[in-house]
């Protein structure tokens, strides 16, 4: 923390709860069933088990717990992660969700009151001036092509309650920043998911997805190494406002002085990724 800060950074933890995800590395089992709103996995399967009135209560108070910790280390904002199939998405998704209480139901927008009321009671534990973000996405880790929106109203339906709730940036979570979302309104060229996000609901967003490489975070776990790609469709969608800010992971990870480059023009100088690179970091 104070390293970050002595440089002139600003430093957030990231919260989230993979629910029925499975734990990915068998040595390190997690305590207890995995739990998620039905006990159905995103192929239908039974798994798991359902959480209760009571595992829902205590989920949302872990999430606020959390944050005030956060706040006392001094963290400068905080994420609340609610994509990629995990908990919070889970709740979203109708696949994974089939409960006839308060916290399901046929629509996204009710399906959604779970993620509604961890962002209340985070957002309470909260200074006021301090901005709460939303990671949110269409994709689960097992199925690419999922859309939980499937129109620019069901998107607004969606998250402008969450913005309502106290979202102050939706980090709009997509494989490939460039490809539209909705292609059939505004063109191949059209806004990505954080652009149509700031649309429909005028909160500022975060955009990500394959920065600076031509290949996609999921070529990594084949092995498959990336390549530097031109960065002009990134300022393109910059220069035009479609988001605000954009995340880099990959990139960043084999240019460790990434945004120096960048911000000095030095874009000749980034190297690409591999999977190798990885280790290096433990």
């Amino acid at each position: 923390m104070e390293a970050v800060h002595g440089e002139g950074g600003k430093i957030a933890p990231q919260l989230w709860h993979t629910g029925l995800v499975p734990a990915q590395k068998p040595e390190h089992p997690r305590p207890g069933a995995p739990e998620g709103p039905s006990a159905i996995n995103g192929n239908g399967e039974s798994f798991g088990k359902a959480m209760s009135e009571e595992d829902v209560a205590d989920t949302v108070a872990k999430f606020a717990s959390a944050a005030a910790d956060a706040v006392k280390l001094g963290f400068d904002t905080i994420e609340v992660h609610g994509a990629h199939g995990y908990l919070i998405d889970q709740f979203f998704w109708s696949e994974t969700n089939r409960r006839d209480d308060r916290w399901g139901g046929p629509t996204l927008p009710e399906r959604s009151r779970f993620a509604a009321e961890i962002v209340k009671q985070v957002r309470a534990a909260m200074p006021a001036d301090m901005a709460l973000i939303l990671r949110v996405s269409q994709w689960k880790q097992h199925n690419y092509t999922v859309k939980l929106a499937e129109t620019p109203d069901e998107m607004e339906a969606w998250l402008g309650p969450l913005v309502a709730a106290g979202v102050d940036v939706i980090h709009a979570s997509q494989r490939r920043f460039w490809e539209p979302e909705f292609p059939e309104i505004d063109g191949e060229k059209g806004l990505n998911l954080a652009g149509w996000a700031k649309k429909v609901t005028g909160a500022a967003t975060i955009s990500v997805g394959s920065v600076a490489l031509d290949g996609e975070f999921f070529a990594r776990f084949s092995g498959e190494s990336s390549k530097v790609a031109g960065m002009g469709e990134l300022e393109r969608r910059m220069d035009a406002g479609e988001f605000d800010l954009i995340a880099v992971g990959r990139a960043l990870i084999a240019n460790p002085e990434f945004a120096n480059k960048v911000r000095e023009g030095r874009q000749g100088d980034l190297q690409g990724f591999d999977a190798q690179m990885l280790g290096e970091l433990v």
